[in-house]
């Protein structure tokens, strides 16, 4: 028997398990396969900055070019009520607190499904705060 010679292959890697693919590898596989995806990314990136940022100056702009991207049905739902988004961009104020409690409340309603009713909820509800 004769050896069989690849090239480019490193020596080392006969004779081991190949290895699968990094996450980087992946992720630059992917936006190499399907380039709007990348720029869709971009796109999300910066409505994300926007609302961080608490910026609306830039949010026509972004419509506009979130409308030419995979994320089109995003920016015609922020194109149908702009006025509300430009306003929650620009406000201090958030339902972040009250999306907490009724998360929790679905939490503990999820648990004791089948066991109790509504005594029971309250009673576990307000020993848990």
């Amino acid at each position: 028997g004769g050896r069989t010679f690849v090239a480019g292959a490193d020596i080392t890697e006969f004779g081991k398990p190949p290895q699968p693919p990094g996450l980087n590898e992946v992720i630059a596989a992917i936006e190499n396969g399907v380039p709007p995806l990348v720029e869709a990314r971009e796109v999300v990136a910066d409505f994300h900055a926007m609302i961080r940022a608490r910026r609306a100056e830039p949010l026509a702009s972004w419509i506009e070019r979130a409308s030419q991207s995979l994320v089109a049905s995003l920016s015609n739902g922020v194109r149908r009520d702009e006025a509300a988004v430009r306003a929650a961009i620009l406000s201090t104020w958030s339902n972040g607190q009250t999306e907490g409690q009724i998360t929790r409340l679905k939490l503990v309603k999820r648990q004791m499904y089948g066991r109790g009713k509504i005594d029971l909820l309250q009673a576990r509800l307000i020993g848990v705060q």
